[in-house]
Formats: structure tokens, sequence, C-alpha cells
């Protein structure tokens, strides 16, 4: 059973990178038959419900703890990453809108050294530096020929989750929180601006349609609801900016989901930024191995 659990923090990185990984491109789907506000805004309203309702089937507690922290989370972390998230996709492919959007690793290893105390030692730089030339090679920001303002829609939802990220690491560091629980109430804190946006802002109704409904419920399910509860599992057992290099596995999924979904023709720099990506996960994954080898007695603190 302890052999099982040490793979679980593994296994849920796996879910959670092909599960986001394939997100973008039927979210790019899911916005033909609906405008993106009101999208952003569903999917969040169907990953609330669907949080509590597993909340009320397991037994874990409903009650809010610690609702400022909380409320701030679900604003950034929600919120302002959906909306800038949904948007980017309109303006963008949702291959290049994806890597965009996880530069979030680089701002969050700017934040969590002088928020959290966390820094990055030894041959973790190498790893680090890996994974984030192979971003730079995929993003190719010296190309300006290509929308610059799902560029920016893109970064501003970066930010948006790196703050989220060191929000709460901080919050888990001062305060005892069910991460089920914490998840729930972020996404309600979270979709209630959403709600109030599709609201505001002139927009197409919805086209409700089975295939429609099908979407919705992967991407309210799936990709909102498991992968955020996934996403804060992971960061309770890491360092911010080691979860947040984990994840990079991500976009190189929904590259691949895109070019072989839309027939999109693969850069030579895309491959070579791919293939740094995965050189610098491995080596990442290959010193979290030798770290815990060298220190069991975290590893049972971790796992507790």
């Amino acid at each position: 059973m302890s052999s099982f659990r040490r793979w679980l923090p593994p296994l849920a990185l796996l879910v959670l990178s092909l599960t986001w990984g394939y997100t973008w491109v039927l979210a790019k789907q899911g916005l033909a038959y609906a405008p993106p506000f009101a999208f952003a805004a569903e999917r969040c309203v169907g990953g609330a419900i669907a949080l509590f309702l597993a909340l009320k089937l397991i037994g874990r507690p409903l009650k809010l703890v610690a609702p400022g922290p909380t409320l701030a989370i679900g604003l950034t972390q929600v919120a302002g990453f959906m909306v800038f998230q949904t948007w980017a996709l309109v303006e963008g492919g949702p291959g290049k809108t994806a890597v965009l959007i996880f530069t979030m690793p680089i701002w969050t290893l700017l934040m969590a050294w002088p928020i959290l105390g966390e820094r990055v030692r030894g041959k973790q730089w190498l790893a680090a530096a890996s994974t984030l030339i192979g971003l730079l090679l995929i993003i190719e920001p010296w190309d300006m020929h290509s929308s610059l303002f799902s560029k920016f829609l893109g970064l501003m939802a970066a930010l948006c989750w790196g703050i989220g990220t060191i929000l709460i690491k901080r919050l888990r560091s001062t305060q005892q929180v069910d991460l089920l629980s914490l998840t729930a109430w972020q996404m309600i804190f979270g979709a209630i601006p959403l709600v109030l946006l599709a609201l505001a802002v002139p927009e197409r109704p919805t086209e409700w349609s089975l295939n429609y409904l099908g979407i919705l419920a992967f991407m309210s399910i799936a990709s909102t609801a498991l992968c955020w509860w996934l996403w804060i599992y992971i960061l309770d057992r890491v360092p911010a900016w080691e979860a947040s290099l984990s994840v990079l596995g991500t976009p190189v999924v929904a590259i691949l989901s895109s070019r072989l979904t839309f027939g999109e023709e693969f850069k030579a720099l895309e491959v070579a930024g791919i293939l740094l990506i995965g050189s610098g996960l491995a080596l990442l994954s290959l010193l979290s191995w030798a770290a815990t080898r060298r220190n069991p007695a975290k590893l049972a603190i971790d796992k507790a």
C-alpha cells in the first residue's frame, strides 16, 4: 500500500497532463457552440456542482475554511485564469495558446523565492533551464507576426495562475484545509464573477446540442473539477516551482493533439522545444526520486 501511495503524485500528474493537454482542443471546439465568457462560466458552474456533489457523496465537510484566502485564490486562479484563457483561445490557436499560458512556471519561479522561500538548487537549475528554454523555443517570443493580443491574453492567464499557485502554498503553510473542499470553494468563488461577466457582455446565445453537452460535461467534470483538485493535490506535496515545471508536459500534449486534430504542421523549433521540455521533466523526476531515496523520512511526511 505504501509503495502504491508513493506513485500517486506521478499518476496524478500523468492524468492531469493528458486531460488538460487534450482540453485545449475540446475548448476550441466548444467555442463553436458557445461564446467565450458564457463557455467559461458554464464549465466553472458545472465544475463547482461536480465538486460539491463529490464532497457530499464521500462525506467530506462542506464548511468554508479561510474565506479570505480562498476568495483570493478563486478570483485569480479560476476567474482571472478562465477569462484570459478563453479569450486567448478565441484570438489564437489552441496549441500556441496552451504554451503561452504555461509560462506560468516562470512567474511562479520568480515569486516563490521571495514570497515562499523556495529556492532552486544545484542540478535543479539544469532541469529548470531545459524546460524553460524548450518553452521559449515553442513560444517564439521573437515572432511578433502572429496575434500579439492573443499572446498578451495568454501571458495574463499565466500570471493569474501563478499568483493563485503562490496563494495556495501560503494558505497551506499556515492553515490545515481539506484539499477537495478548497477546490470546490475556489471554484464557486471563481464562477460567480464569470457568470456576472457572461450576463453583462453582449454575446450570441449558446447553441445547446448533444455535441456541446458532451464537450461541456468533459470540460466541467474532468478538466475543471477533477484536474484542479489534482493540481492542488500535487501542489500540496512538492514545492510550487517544481509543481509548476512538472505540468509543462501539458502543453506538449496540447500541441500534439492540436496538430493531429486540425492537421497543423510541426515546426523544427517546436520539436526541439518538446524534446528539451521532456528532458527537463525527466531530470526533475530523477532528482526528486533520488531525493526521496536519500531522505525516506521526508517521503513519509509527504505521504501523511
